[in-house]
């Protein structure tokens, strides 16, 4: 252990001692007294750059409140929050089509690359069965989807749903409300290529979905529709 270490480790174990806190002059004589060995100037230097470190966050369980005054933190810092996985989104937007928007009669996450291609599994897939007592029995109607919960990957996911019209009657893309003014950019691209944008919430107990765009019908090229 070095003497920059030692000290660190002796300073750490003072203001543990003493929750309450100690001033500078307080911390720099109980090092001295406990480390008399190592003289006062690389205690000095030792302790300028522990006051660095804290400033600078290379230390967390120590702060200093008030210039010239150390005290230790009793509780760690809490963790920093994490971003749901967008498959804890896929079986509520599911839900959400069949349900709410009434795009489906029925719909179920995919995801992954069950289909072979990253470009053509849809995050949601669905379909839209008429009645066997509709006097009229159009064909069944595909409709899939691109969840996204990075914002700062919102074109990608664009592409994406790009992708999906291949083999779709109808695609939604869904993106987070914390994009902010990129969802009113994303929803000029969506409706100039008739997909429908969805926005909600980061919570998957509760996202809250709303419709922003509604998806434009197209025929899908049947050849990648037959061979999904």
């Amino acid at each position: 252990m070095t003497k920059k270490e030692l000290i660190y480790k002796k300073a750490k174990e003072i203001l543990k001692a003493h929750p309450e806190g100690l001033k500078y002059s307080q911390l720099f004589k109980e090092i001295t007294h406990s480390l008399p060995d190592i003289p006062r100037n690389t205690i000095v230097g030792a302790l300028h750059k522990f006051r660095q470190d804290i400033q600078e966050g290379k230390i967390t369980d120590i702060e200093i409140p008030e210039k010239g005054f150390y005290r230790p933190l009793l509780f760690s810092p809490p963790p920093p929050p994490t971003t749901p996985k967008e498959s804890d989104f896929y079986q509520p937007f599911a839900d959400y089509l069949v349900n709410e928007l009434d795009e489906c009669t029925r719909a179920i996450p995919l995801g992954g690359s069950i289909f072979g291609d990253k470009w053509g599994t849809p995050d949601v897939i669905g379909v839209y069965k008429f009645s066997p007592l509709d006097p009229i029995q159009p064909p069944i109607e595909v409709v899939s989807a691109k969840i996204k919960t990075a914002i700062n990957q919102l074109i990608t996911a664009f592409k994406q749903a790009c992708a999906y019209k291949l083999f779709s009657h109808k695609v939604y893309l869904v993106i987070p409300k914390t994009a902010g003014e990129d969802i009113s950019r994303i929803e000029s691209l969506c409706m100039r290529f008739g997909i429908g944008l969805i926005t909600f919430d980061l919570n998957p107990s509760e996202p809250n979905f709303q419709i922003r765009t509604r998806a434009s019908k197209s025929e899908p090229d049947y050849f990648y529709l037959t061979n999904i």
